[in-house]
């Protein structure tokens, strides 16, 4: 049905997380209504991304100067570090304006089954920067799963002695319906409940 040019965009666009097949055929055909426009600029972004863009030398965030915008901000506190497992919980967190100092990407989670361990995340280079950046404390930052559920008790356990070592409090998202939520979301909800 479609031709060969674009069965091949959208194969790839499918293969980007959260794009279905659907979805990609419908982004396929968006970028067909204009081709000579949409396409080159979509190519070149992705080019340039290609091209310019790294791990920042200092967090292990994106960055397109050897260094990432945070790390390059002198109105960030350095004293002040969160731990992410990856460049994508950044924006989310920074976007609160609640969380004014640095960051440090992990590179994942720590999992055994999937041969996952300390050493092959960024753990040395995080300890090495609170040395060197004389950090007061540490926000963990990981996803609410097993994995990461254990690399945060791993770093906390490991950083304990040396800074303070806070953990993001999880529960009720704004707007949900107590009688809709799982067990665990309760459970953490209870235990990181506050006084009023």
């Amino acid at each position: 049905m479609l031709t060969p040019s674009i069965e091949r965009l959208v194969g790839e666009l499918a293969r980007l997380p959260g794009i279905g097949p659907r979805s990609a055929q419908r982004l396929a055909f968006h970028l067909m209504k204009d081709p000579s426009t949409r396409v080159p600029a979509l190519a070149e972004a992705l080019t340039a991304v290609a091209e310019r863009v790294a791990l920042c030398s200092v967090c292990f965030a994106f960055a397109e100067d050897g260094t990432c915008p945070i790390c390059s901000d002198p109105r960030r506190d350095p004293t002040l570090m969160c731990a992410v497992e990856e460049p994508s919980a950044i924006p989310a967190i920074d976007r609160t304006h609640e969380f004014r100092g640095r960051f440090h990407v992990l590179g994942g989670a720590l999992s055994p089954l999937d041969g996952i361990d300390p050493d092959d995340l960024t753990i040395d280079q995080l300890d090495r920067r609170i040395e060197q950046d004389g950090v007061r404390e540490l926000v963990i930052a990981t996803n609410p799963t097993m994995q990461g559920e254990a690399t945060a008790l791993y770093l906390a356990d490991l950083m304990r002695d040396r800074v303070r070592v806070t953990r993001l409090a999880s529960g009720l998202p704004v707007g949900a319906d107590v009688e809709h939520a799982d067990e665990l979301t309760l459970g953490r909800a209870l235990l990181g409940r506050q006084e009023l």
